[in-house]
């Protein structure tokens, strides 16, 4: 849906080997040149979005994107210097909005962070299990 590069702050040059993808139903992060690393949130994960610009992105038209989400591996996400940040975010709320809808999720449910905890009740019979 759209990509976005990371910048160098000085002059918004994109000099740096991560990208970011957001399509309709994740936030993918690509990263690394020798070594390559690729992240994805799920969209129905992000609980909240930051736009963060200082004066130096504001001169180059940069900004950058804090994605809080209920992710183990990456509960906290800097999407940082990228062009065009005001419509990233906006496009991302959007997902994020949309992907929520379709799963039919509540505004304020809270996905929990111990799920195992949660499936495994003390008082659950696990004799039933065996068939």
């Amino acid at each position: 849906m759209i990509k976005e590069r990371k910048r160098w702050t000085f002059f918004g040059l994109p000099f740096t080997f991560t990208t970011y993808t957001l399509d309709e139903r994740k936030l993918i992060i690509n990263s690394g040149l020798f070594t390559s690393v690729e992240d994805e949130i799920l969209l129905y994960r992000v609980v909240d979005i930051t736009l963060k610009r200082t004066l130096i992105q504001k001169l180059f038209h940069l900004g950058t994107l804090i994605v809080y989400a209920q992710d183990k591996t990456s509960s906290v996400l800097e999407i940082k210097n990228i062009k065009n940040s005001s419509q990233f975010r906006r496009l991302l709320s959007d997902q994020v909005e949309s992907e929520k809808l379709r799963l039919r999720m509540r505004k304020g449910e809270i996905i929990s962070d111990n799920y195992d905890d949660d499936f495994h009740d003390s008082n659950y019979d696990d004799s039933y299990d065996s068939f």
